[in-house]
C-alpha cells in the first residue's frame, strides 16, 4: 500500500471486462475510486497482457457523461431523473399492464455485446423470460455469428471437440483478426496475449494460413496469405475442399469410420475447380493449392471462422465448409487426448471420442417473419424490429435493451428506428446516453465492471490452459445504480413473476447478492463457485479434461453434405457472384464494404475516453490508396456509399493493407440522424446499407452485413 496527498493507495487484483478477453489486471483505488489499471505480470497465461481500452476504465468510471442515476422521458421528450425503486415501480406496473393485454411474447429483451462483460447479465434476462414463459429474448449472438450456434448441429457433434490451439501445427483463420478483436474461434488464437503466444507458436513451427481482403495485424504473419474478393469466402473453401479431396489428403481411416457421406461432399464440389476459384475469387491458384495442402498435410490444428465471413452472403455455408475441411481432416480430439480448456463453469459431461447425430439446427419458437425458427433458446435479432411494427398476435410492444445499442448495430437502421418508435414501452440500461437511449421512456443506469462480483464466463471454454479467476468488487457503487441482473429481478418482483436458474428458482423476498446470483446462474458446474474463488489467476494441469473411448454402440456419423448444404453449393454457381445473393447488378455497385475491428475500441464503445477517443472519434471508410487515386480522393475527403437500401457518409482513410475495390470500415458507430450531420465526430452506421429480408440464412436469418455491394461518390474535399 502507497500514499499520495495524504490518501492512501490500495492495489486490488481484478480482471478487465471491456472486451471478452477478461485481461487479469491490478487496481489501484483511491478514495473508493480506481486510479490506474495495469496488467498482472506473474499472471500464468497472460503474462502482465492488457490492452489500450481496459487501462481506461478508470477514466469510463468517473466520466462526465456517465449516467449515475435513471431517467424518465417526459411528455416533451426531455429526461428528468428518477430514483431507481420509482423506475422499477412504473416500468414494472408497464409491463404488467403489456403482459396481462397482449400476453407473454409481447415483452422482449435484447442483450449486446457490453452485456456481455457481465457474468449475470444473459443468465438473468434469460430467466426474466422464462419466468412468464415469453420465449422473446434476443441477444447480439444473432447479429454478427448465429451460423456458429447452427452449423455444428448440421453436421453432427464430436463430443470431444476439435484440435487445441497450443499444440497446433495448422492454424487456418478465415476473416478475424484475434491481434484486435482479442478473440477468435474455438481452436484459435485468442486474446490472452496474443502476440507473444503467436510469435511462440510460430517458434515452434505452427504454420497460419489467413483468408482476409486485408492484410491485417494477423495477416501480416501468415505464411500464406489468401486475400480474397469479399464475399466468396465458400467459393474459396469449397476450392480448398476439392483439392484436400480430389489429391486424398483427407483422413481416410478417419472419414470411414465417422463421415457418411464425403463422396456427396465430393460431387458437392465438383463444379469449384481450381480455375474457376482462383478467377472468381482473384486468388492466385498455386496459393490456394499451397494453402489446401499446408492444411492437410498437418497432424493438428483446425480451420475457424470470424465476423467478417460470418455477416457475409452464405455466411452459415461458410461455416459449415469451415468445419467439414476439419472433419474430413479429422482434426478432433482423441482418446487420450487432452482438452485445452478447463469448461469450469459449465456441467460436467462425457468427452468421449464419438460423434452426436445432426440434428435440426433451429427448433425454437417460430418467428413470425420467413418461416425462421429461434434457436439454442433465443430469437433472431435479425427479426425483432419486424416483430415489433408488424401488427397481430404476438406483437411485442415492450423492449428492455441490456449493454446494446440497437439504433446502430441492427440491420436496416431505418427499420430500426420506425421499430424503436413504435414501442408502448422502451427501457435501456446504459451507463450513457446511446443513440437508442434517445428514443427510451426509461434509461436505467447499471453498475460498471468494477463496481461487481464476476467470473470470466465467456473465455472459460476458450482459455488455453485450465485457469479459474474471480472478482470481487472493487471499487464503491457510484451513483443510485442496479446490476443489470438486479433490473430484472426488481421488474420480476413487480410482476409477480420468478427468476429460475439452474440453481433453483431465486428469492424474491429478500435482494440477493452478487455472489448469490453467480452460485444460481452457474449451478452445477464442473468446479463449484467457492471453488473458483478460491482460486483466482490459477492453471489446474491436474483437472485437465482427458477424452475416452467412444461408446462401443456408437454409430452416428458426421453429416459433411446435407441436402440443402448441397444445394446452397449449386445457387453459388448459379449466381456467380456474391453480389447475386442479394440480387444486385454487381456492375452498378462495384465496391465491396466489408466489417473490421478498431484496436481502441470494442465495435464505438470507448470513443469518448480521452486516450481512445485520440486515436479517432469516427469509423473511417479505409481504401486502397489507387482506388482512392481513381477518384481523386485523400485522407479526410467524405464521400457517400451507397448501396441499393441506403446511403452512409465516411471519411477516407489510406490503407494499403486493403485490396482494390474493398472499402473498410467497422460496425456499431454513428447516431440516430438518417443524414450523418456529425460523421467526422461519431462516425456513420453501415447497417443501415442493409435490408433484413434480402440474402439472409434460410436457417438463422442472419442478414448480410459484410461484403455489400457499394458504389462512392464524393461529398466534400478538405484542403483543396
Amino acid at each position: 500500500m502507497s500514499t499520495t496527498a495524504d490518501h492512501e493507495i490500495s492495489t486490488h487484483l481484478s480482471f478487465c471486462r471491456f472486451c471478452h478477453a477478461s485481461c487479469p489486471i491490478e487496481v489501484d483505488v483511491q478514495e473508493g475510486r480506481a486510479v490506474a489499471i495495469r496488467g498482472v505480470a506473474d499472471d500464468p497465461i497472460f503474462a502482465g497482457y492488457t490492452c489500450i481500452k481496459g487501462r481506461q476504465i478508470p477514466e469510463q468510471m468517473t466520466h462526465p457523461s456517465r449516467l449515475l442515476s435513471s431517467l424518465r422521458r417526459r411528455p416533451d421528450g426531455t429526461f428528468e431523473e428518477i430514483s431507481s425503486t420509482s423506475a422499477m415501480d412504473e416500468i414494472g406496473a408497464k409491463l404488467r399492464h403489456i403482459l396481462d393485454t397482449y400476453g407473454p411474447r409481447a415483452i422482449a429483451s435484447y442483450t449486446g455485446t457490453g452485456g456481455y462483460q457481465n457474468s449475470l447479465a444473459v443468465p438473468a434476462a434469460r430467466a426474466f423470460h422464462q419466468g412468464f414463459d415469453s420465449p422473446s429474448f434476443y441477444t447480439s449472438v444473432t447479429i454478427d455469428q448465429p451460423a456458429k450456434s447452427t452449423a455444428p448441429f448440421r453436421v453432427g457433434i464430436w463430443e470431444a471437440g476439435y484440435h487445441n490451439f497450443s499444440d497446433a501445427e495448422v492454424l487456418l483463420a478465415i476473416g478475424y483478426n484475434p491481434m484486435v478483436s482479442s478473440f477468435g474461434p474455438v481452436g484459435g488464437l485468442q486474446g490472452t496475449n496474443p502476440y507473444v503466444v503467436l510469435r511462440e507458436a510460430k517458434k515452434r513451427g505452427m504454420k497460419l494460413i489467413v483468408i482476409d481482403p486485408r492484410r491485417t495485424e494477423f495477416a501480416s504473419q501468415a505464411d500464406i496469405h489468401l486475400a480474397p474478393k469479399p464475399g466468396e469466402d465458400p467459393t474459396l473453401m469449397a476450392g480448398i475442399l476439392k483439392v484436400v479431396i480430389d489429391e486424398g489428403l483427407f483422413d481416410h481411416e478417419f472419414c470411414d469410420q465417422w463421415v457418411a457421406d464425403l463422396p456427396q461432399l465430393a460431387d458437392a464440389v465438383s463444379a469449384f475447380t481450381l480455375e474457376y476459384v482462383a478467377k472468381r475469387c482473384d486468388v492466385p491458384a498455386d496459393d490456394i493449392v499451397a494453402a489446401a495442402r499446408m492444411f492437410a498435410s498437418a497432424k493438428k490444428g483446425t480451420s475457424g471462422t470470424g465476423t467478417g465471413p460470418s455477416m457475409a452472403p452464405h455466411s452459415g455455408l461458410t461455416e459449415h465448409l469451415s468445419i467439414a475441411l476439419n472433419t474430413i481432416c479429422g482434426r478432433v480430439n482423441r482418446e487420450g487426448d487432452k482438452l485445452e480448456s478447463g469448461y469450469f463453469l459449465y456441467p460436467e459431461t462425457p468427452r468421449r471420442a464419438q460423434v452426436h447425430a445432426a440434428r435440426l439446427a433451429a427448433s425454437g419458437a417460430p418467428s413470425r417473419m420467413r418461416n425462421l425458427r429461434g434457436i439454442r433458446g433465443e430469437m433472431l435479432t435479425t427479426t425483432l424490429a419486424e416483430e415489433i411494427l408488424t401488427p397481430g398476435e404476438g406483437q411485442v410492444r415492450a423492449l428492455i435493451v441490456s449493454g446494446g445499442n440497437p439504433v446502430v448495430a441492427w440491420p436496416d437502421q431505418e427499420l430500426t428506428l420506425k421499430a424503436m418508435k413504435d414501442l408502448e414501452l422502451l427501457v435501456v440500461i446504459d451507463h450513457r446516453m446511446s443513440s437508442t437511449a434517445e428514443f427510451a421512456h426509461y434509461v436505467v443506469a447499471p453498475t460498471l465492471s468494477l463496481e461487481r462480483a464476476d467470473i470470466p464466463h465467456l473465455m472459460d471454454r476458450w482459455f488455453r490452459a485450465p485457469y479459474t479467476n474471480y472478482t470481487d468488487a472493487v471499487t464503491e457503487r457510484e451513483g443510485d445504480v442496479l446490476n443489470e441482473w438486479e433490473v430484472f429481478w426488481e421488474l420480476a418482483k413487480r410482476m409477480g413473476s420468478t427468476l429460475p436458474f439452474p440453481g433453483g428458482q431465486t428469492p424474491m423476498d429478500v435482494r440477493p447478492t452478487d455472489d448469490q446470483m453467480i452460485d444460481l446462474a452457474y449451478a452445477g458446474s464442473r468446479m463449484p463457485m467457492d471453488e473458483v474463488r478460491a482460486n483466482r489467476r490459477k492453471v489446474h494441469p491436474d483437472k485437465t479434461m482427458t477424452v475416452s473411448a467412444a461408446d462401443p454402440d456408437c454409430t452416428a456419423k458426421f453429416t459433411v453434405a446435407p441436402d440443402d448444404i448441397v444445394a446452397e453449393m449449386a445457387e453459388i454457381v448459379v449466381e456467380g457472384d456474391g453480389a447475386a445473393a442479394l440480387g444486385i447488378d454487381p456492375s452498378l455497385y462495384p465496391f465491396r464494404l466489408v466489417s473490421r475491428r478498431l484496436k481502441h475500441v470494442l465495435n464505438s464503445y470507448g470513443s469518448d475516453l480521452s486516450a481512445l477517443g485520440a486515436k479517432g472519434s469516427s469509423n473511417s471508410a479505409y481504401m486502397n490508396p489507387d482506388d482512392m487515386k481513381d477518384h481523386d480522393l485523400v485522407d479526410g475527403d467524405l464521400i457517400e456509399i451507397f448501396s441499393p437500401r441506403a446511403s452512409v457518409q465516411g471519411l477516407v482513410e489510406s490503407a494499403p493493407d486493403v485490396r482494390r475495390g474493398v472499402i473498410s470500415m467497422a460496425h456499431s458507430w454513428g447516431g440516430s440522424s438518417l443524414t450523418d450531420e456529425k460523421v467526422r465526430d461519431i462516425g456513420s452506421p453501415t447497417s443501415r446499407l442493409v435490408s433484413v429480408d434480402k440474402g439472409y440464412d434460410r436457417i438463422n436469418g442472419m442478414v448480410v452485413q459484410s461484403a455489400i455491394p457499394v458504389r462512392i461518390a464524393v461529398v466534400e474535399h478538405i484542403n483543396r
